[in-house]
């Protein structure tokens, strides 16, 4: 745990912006060419979105993480979710977006929870993994429909 302590401390948002940036342009050109402005704002709207209440619900539950390294741990940890939509544009079945993207969910999912769950006492990690969990299930559910 001291060791994601100490990479907690070199935190940035380059990464996470990029990562972003590739899952909303990814979606959004999946999406029909009338629709893909609309999924390109609508997922960078909830990723950060997203980020800044589950930062929000650690720091309430008396986490000690600041804002930053928060959303740059669950931006970083969208990297899964970006290869699970780059194979659903490639790939139109619905089976495969949804068994890659369910991976990718848990992929996603175990990474951030790693990190953030630390943050807060063992009677309230409940509390704090649960919006994670539905902030990556959220997003995995547009790569499987989104086609």
């Amino acid at each position: 745990q001291l060791a994601c302590q100490h990479e907690l401390r070199n935190w940035d948002l380059w990464g996470p912006l990029f990562l972003c940036l590739w899952l909303a342009l990814t979606l959004g050109a999946g999406a029909g060419s009338s629709q893909s402005a609309m999924v390109f704002a609508g997922v960078f709207v909830i990723v950060w979105f997203g980020a800044a209440v589950i930062t929000l619900n650690t720091q309430l539950l008396g986490g000690n993480i600041s804002f930053f390294q928060s959303v740059c741990v669950l931006g970083y940890c969208l990297f899964p979710l970006n290869i699970a939509a780059l194979i659903g544009v490639l790939i139109e079945n619905l089976a495969v977006r949804f068994i890659v993207s369910s991976a990718a969910f848990v992929w996603a999912s175990f990474a951030s929870i790693a990190f953030l769950s630390g943050c807060v006492t063992p009677a309230r990690k409940a509390l704090a993994v649960y919006p994670i969990v539905l902030f990556y299930v959220f997003l995995a559910w547009m790569i499987v429909i989104n086609g």
